[in-house]
């Protein structure tokens, strides 16, 4: 059975750098799976992207060698057995502001004894290049669990989240976690309480064995982030790397940019 090579990376102290897709195309996930990322999340909460849609990009990004993620519109039972079981190597879950939730999104990702994920499925098997009873044997020491840390209530609840065994990254969102600060989200700003939301985050992480994670524009950005010890970090998205691009190139060839269609948030 294939390791989760961003996982184990991650427990080393290891930087992983990886993208988000957006477009719920296959054909951007091939091509974005073989530009370099260690990983790439298919963001199923915001994109378009059906069950069928997913499973074919997660066997695509598999089969280049990459790690296969997935953002489910919400920590429930449902989103977590459809994201596993169509072949995601890990979950990322939105809006955990408490324990609980954070205890529940974990519980989603294991089989018992410990948690309540279903068996069934074949295609992760696939993935994993390996037989279904090693799957169902093995799923609980490879699945990566990613709470998403983007909401005031996240960083006040922070010690109590993090602590909760079995979580293996947290994921700073930062245009929601401006917005639920009631202030504009622009993906970095030196606000004082977004900048003292990120430290807390970050240093409750490392204080329990989490990977610090967080979103950003582009690779300048990562690489002040890394530097200051994020470990999970993703920059922009296939979609935001084609807008960046095509806004440079009208701008140098025609001129200042017309379109209706401005820059992605990621």
């Amino acid at each position: 059975m294939r390791t989760n090579t961003v996982k184990t990376a991650l427990k080393d102290g290891e930087p992983q750098i990886g993208t988000w897709l957006s477009l719920a195309s296959v054909t951007a996930a091939r091509f974005m799976a073989h530009s370099g990322f260690k990983w790439l999340t298919l963001d199923v909460e915001h994109s378009p992207a059906s069950w069928e849609t997913a499973s074919a990009i997660f066997a695509t990004i598999a089969d280049a060698g990459l790690i296969p993620l997935a953002r489910v519109p919400f920590h429930s039972l449902e989103n977590a057995k459809r994201a596993l079981d169509a072949g995601a190597y890990g979950l990322v879950f939105p809006m955990i502001n408490t324990r609980e939730e954070a205890e529940y999104a974990v519980s989603i990702c294991k089989y018992p004894p410990l948690g309540q994920r279903s068996v069934g499925g074949g295609q992760h098997m696939l993935n994993f290049g390996t037989s279904t009873a090693e799957y169902y044997r093995k799923a609980n020491d490879e699945i990566l669990v990613i709470v998403q840390a983007e909401h005031v209530l996240a960083v006040e609840n922070c010690e109590t989240i993090l602590s909760v065994p079995g979580i293996d990254a947290v994921f700073v969102g930062p245009n929601d976690l401006l917005s639920s600060m009631h202030k504009t989200p622009v993906m970095e700003t030196d606000d004082p309480q977004f900048v003292s939301a990120l430290k807390k985050i970050r240093e409750t992480a490392v204080k329990y064995g989490v990977a610090p994670g967080i979103h950003v524009a582009d690779a300048a950005a990562a690489n002040r982030r890394k530097a200051e010890g994020w470990q999970f970090i993703a920059i922009s998205s296939e979609l935001g790397f084609m807008l960046q691009a095509s806004a440079e190139a009208v701008k140098s060839a025609i001129g200042e940019p017309t379109g209706e269609v401005g820059r992605a948030r990621y």
